[in-house]
């Protein structure tokens, strides 16, 4: 039998009937309700023209009708291009027109920005919340539809089943191509990683077209219940763990810290807690023996990529051990079905300790960047993945990240291309050059920081209204610093290491 996400799913969710599935906006909805809707919606998909493989946009915020769009591309066979709703419209154009989309799946909120596009292969937008004029509406649509369970789609291993787009050190955003088979092996990783129970009830408040996508589609494999919120709020967290017994939270450090801090300052009842899985950044070490005084041994950190989803490697939580701090300064060890190498700028390993590119194989690895089959060929040479971040594998196996030779800058949990935003920067009227390098921050991990040599007629302000206009929130530079000149190195390149550490004069 050929192994497809489309298949694992669909049987999964069909075993579990009416146990509840999904808690959102104040609505339960069972598995026999979610699967129900996906499949009314795979049926109008494929009415639309969606086949095995073929592009369909989800463009919502958080929302019970997320993950009925998730499946519902599943069952069509079709390849979900996820769309996030921090996207600036120029972003969210390009990610249409670039995978060439046929339907977009969206919601009142980016219906305009679907619509608005311009994309020559979007035939279709269907929006939930709406009427919105030019586009079909949901329940319409579901109404609609047949109720005779899924489309009676063949699709195979090697179909393209998710299209993720990423930053790219060049500006231009990247189609990262996953396969139905390799999805399918990500979902099953990621279970067994994270030692997911039956009887799970997942926090999802981080967006479900980023890393809670993969998430929550292992904890239906489970039949887990999903708390899902469209906002991450501190007492909202602690609500849902006294109140609905959550026991999985998903977060990256600056969120962790802030239910920490709201935590010290309110009674609540904590014991269902299991896990807090988080990535992007190592937990500090005093805020991880705050947290082991509060949550109990919970902690585990994912280290992975959009090009390979989530679990590269894995710190457990065992590990999360303050007696140890040089290994709470890891990202942990190769997961279960994962091979890490240090490799040389010849492709060579490099002696155990030593500094090189942090390279990887995994079953789940992507297939290739969409319409780039030279940054393709090159990120995947000698059957590796090269991840661009520089590290060491130290004699107990566990990978410590030093820098990052893409130069992407991590803030709040999320990835910032530093040459994305220069290009906006540079464009601005009186720059006459810059630099944007991320700056540590208690609180965001990395500060989105944008170093100018200014010429005349530099306004701050008005290269703030052009980053508001044309990058993601989180993107956008949280301060201006002019500078006479921009630091080099001994090769005459500009030295960012500088401008991170606020050496004097930078």
């Amino acid at each position: 039998m050929d192994l497809t996400l489309r298949g694992l799913l669909t049987g999964a969710l069909a075993r579990f009937g009416g146990r509840p599935a999904l808690v959102a906006d104040g609505r339960t909805w069972s598995y026999a309700e979610l699967v129900r809707d996906a499949d009314r919606l795979a049926h109008a998909l494929v009415a639309a023209g969606v086949g095995p493989g073929t592009p369909v946009a989800i463009m919502m915020s958080n929302r019970a009708e997320w993950v009925v769009a998730d499946q519902a591309v599943l069952r069509a066979g079709g390849a979900k291009v996820p769309v996030n709703d921090m996207q600036s419209r120029p972003e969210i154009e390009f990610v249409l027109r670039d995978s060439a989309a046929v339907v977009a799946l969206a919601d009142e909120g980016m219906a305009a920005a679907a619509l608005g596009a311009g994309s020559p292969s979007l035939r279709t937008v269907i929006v939930v919340g709406g009427p919105v004029e030019g586009a079909l509406d949901w329940d319409e649509v579901l109404a609609q539809a047949p109720d005779t369970g899924p489309p009676d789609v063949r699709v195979r291993g090697s179909d393209v089943a998710l299209i993720a787009y990423t930053g790219g050190t060049t500006g231009r955003q990247k189609g990262v191509v996953h396969t139905q088979r390799g999805l399918a092996l990500n979902v099953l990783a990621h279970v067994v990683e994270t030692g997911l129970l039956d009887d799970e009830r997942l926090l999802l408040t981080s967006p479900l077209p980023h890393s809670a996508g993969y998430l929550t589609q292992a904890g239906l494999l489970k039949g887990a219940l999903h708390l899902v919120e469209r906002r991450f709020d501190p007492d909202l967290v602690l609500d849902r763990i006294e109140r609905d017994r959550a026991t999985v939270l998903f977060m990256v450090p600056t969120m962790i810290y802030r239910v920490l801090d709201r935590a010290e300052e309110r009674e609540v009842d904590l014991s269902s807690l299991r896990t807090i899985l988080y990535g992007a950044a190592p937990i500090t070490l005093d805020r991880l023996e705050q947290g082991l005084r509060r949550f109990g041994p919970v902690f585990m950190q994912l280290y992975g990529q959009t090009e390979a989803p989530n679990f590269l490697t894995r710190l457990t939580r065992e590990d999360h051990d303050p007696a140890a701090p040089e290994r709470l300064s890891s990202c942990g060890r190769a997961a279960a079905l994962v091979e890490i190498a240090i490799l040389d700028d010849d492709g060579a390993p490099v002696p155990v300790g030593g500094a090189g590119e942090v390279c990887a194989r995994a079953p789940y690895v992507m297939e290739g960047y969409l319409g780039l089959p030279e940054k393709s060929a090159e990120t995947l040479r000698g059957g590796w993945l090269h991840t661009g971040d520089v590290g060491r594998v130290d004699a107990e196996g566990y990978l410590h990240l030093l820098d990052r030779r893409n130069d992407m800058i991590i803030s709040g949990g999320m990835n910032v291309y530093s040459t994305e935003v220069e290009n906006v920067v540079q464009a601005v009227p009186g720059v006459v050059q810059v630099a944007v390098a991320g700056v540590p921050h208690p609180d965001w991990g990395e500060a989105v920081v944008a170093f100018v040599v200014p010429g005349a007629g530099f306004d701050e302000a008005a290269a703030a209204d052009v980053c508001r206009a044309q990058l993601a929130a989180y993107k956008r530079p949280k301060a201006f610093r002019v500078l006479p000149e921009l630091p080099v190195t001994a090769f005459g390149k500009v030295d960012k290491k500088a401008l991170r550490s606020g050496r004097p004069g930078w």
